[in-house]
């Protein structure tokens, strides 16, 4: 098959995600050592259960039997994103407005690839964090095109 398998198994998610009142965060297929690991990640506005993780799995395996679109061997995880979650969609980005954030970049702005801090703002020619530096807060720019991730990062105080 041509098209890649993230986008399958997107296609693949979408009724059984609807049935359950669950929205997709992300889905990675990515080798590891000498193993295939397809991972999806879903949640809803009260977080995930593992209850909900193992029926999405359950019915998302079925479906990957009958389609076969993977050629190798693979391991199914079907998980919550974490308290460390991605942001690839706006509504990601918007929802986080206000919140503590990691960022990197595919190239260095002011001198450095990575930035966290306090997402002020965001639309879709570029975000803007609050950071500080030692003793001082700064305000920084960059480029949503320039953003290679990007997720909610745990602040500890």
């Amino acid at each position: 098959m041509s098209r890649k398998v993230t986008e399958i198994v997107e296609e693949l998610l979408k009724d059984i995600l609807e049935q359950q009142q669950l929205e997709l965060v992300d889905i990675e297929f990515v080798k590891e050592g000498k193993n295939w690991f397809l991972r999806v990640f879903i949640d809803k506005e009260a977080g995930v259960d593992i209850e909900e993780c193992g029926i999405v799995s359950e019915k998302l395996s079925e479906k990957l039997d009958e389609v076969d679109p993977i050629e190798q061997n693979y391991f199914l995880e079907v998980s919550s994103p974490g308290a460390e979650r991605p942001l690839k969609k706006e509504k990601d980005f918007l929802g986080a407005i206000g919140k503590h954030v990691n960022v990197k970049t595919y190239e260095p702005i002011e001198g450095s690839k990575e930035f966290e801090g306090t997402l002020l703002s965001y639309n879709e020619k570029e975000l803007t964090l609050s950071i500080k530096i030692k003793t001082r807060t700064k305000e920084i720019s960059i480029p949503t095109e320039k953003v290679a991730k990007a997720r909610l990062a745990v602040t500890f105080s």
